[in-house]
């Protein structure tokens, strides 16, 4: 299992949840799985949102992998121009 946090605006769909532990060993597992244990989820991250793994924002997409002991955090996608 690996532990998602979650930024402040998410924790209404978590029960309040800081947060989540998911099984995956990939960015697209852990994403998937926060959807089926939190349905609510499913808007903000099909939106877009910003994954970190390990001090790093995540570029390469679903496929990164992650460890169990991967420090990982949701956070909202900076959009502009």
């Amino acid at each position: 299992m690996v532990e998602v946090n979650l930024w402040s605006g998410l924790r209404k769909f978590t029960d309040g949840a800081e947060v989540v532990e998911v099984d995956g060993k990939t960015v697209g597992q852990l994403l998937d799985g926060l959807v089926a244990i939190h349905p609510g989820l499913e808007p903000v991250i099909e939106s877009g949102i910003s994954v970190a793994v390990d001090g790093e924002v995540i570029t390469g997409g679903r496929n990164t992998p992650v460890e169990p002991d991967s420090e990982v955090f949701l956070m909202q996608q900076i959009k502009g121009g």
